[in-house]
C-alpha cells in the first residue's frame, strides 16, 4: 500500500459522520488505473462481478458506510466529456457497490462557484487530504490540511456542486 493509500486508510477509520470527495480534472494519469484505462480504450470493460474488480479501496469504503460514514463523491466534467471520464463513469458502480453516492456537474454549471485550486477529501468536514497532481494528470502527492476556515471553504465548495450535479443514475455521458 502506496504511503498515499496509508494516510486515506488512516483517516477514514477516524472518520465518524461524512467522507466527501471533489474530483475537477477531465483526465487523470494515476499509475494503478493507467494500464486499466488503456485497456478500456481497446474496447475491454469491467466485469459486473464484484469478485473481479473488489479491491481495499472498496473494503474500507464499505466498513465506513456500516459504521454510519455518509461517503459522497462529487465529479465536475467538461462536456463534451473525455474518454478518460467516459471510462470512469462506466465504472462508478463499483464505487456506489461499496457505498459511495456520487454525483456529476457539467463544468459549464460551475463557472459561478467559489472552488479550490486541488481536488480533495474532506473528512468530517474538519480534515482535507488535498490530492495534487502533475500536469498530466500524476499524483504529485497528497497533503493534509486542518485549517478550520479552508476547511470551511471545501464543504461549503462541496455542497455547492453537490446542490448542483445531477445523481449518477441519471447523468449520461
Amino acid at each position: 500500500m502506496s504511503q498515499t493509500d496509508l494516510a486515506f486508510a488512516d483517516l477514514l477509520a477516524k472518520t465518524r459522520h461524512s467522507a466527501v470527495h471533489l474530483e475537477m480534472r477531465d483526465s487523470y494519469g494515476i499509475g494503478e488505473e493507467a494500464a486499466e484505462f488503456e485497456a478500456w480504450r481497446s474496447g475491454w470493460r469491467p466485469s459486473p462481478d464484484p469478485e473481479a474488480w473488489w479491491n481495499e479501496f472498496h473494503t474500507m469504503v464499505r466498513e465506513a458506510v456500516e459504521r454510519g460514514v455518509v461517503f459522497r463523491r462529487a465529479r465536475i466534467v467538461s462536456e463534451p466529456v473525455s474518454d478518460y471520464i467516459k471510462y470512469e463513469h462506466g465504472c462508478t458502480y463499483q464505487n456506489i457497490a461499496a457505498g459511495e453516492v456520487v454525483r456529476w456537474l457539467p463544468r459549464r454549471k460551475a463557472s459561478d462557484l467559489t472552488l479550490p485550486g486541488n481536488d480533495f477529501w474532506l473528512f468530517d468536514g474538519e480534515i482535507i487530504m488535498w490530492n495534487h497532481f502533475t500536469g498530466d494528470g500524476g499524483s504529485a502527492g497528497p497533503e493534509l490540511d486542518e485549517r478550520p476556515a479552508v476547511a470551511k471553504l471545501c464543504a461549503t465548495a462541496f455542497d455547492s456542486v453537490w446542490d448542483r450535479a445531477t445523481p449518477h443514475e441519471d447523468y449520461r455521458v
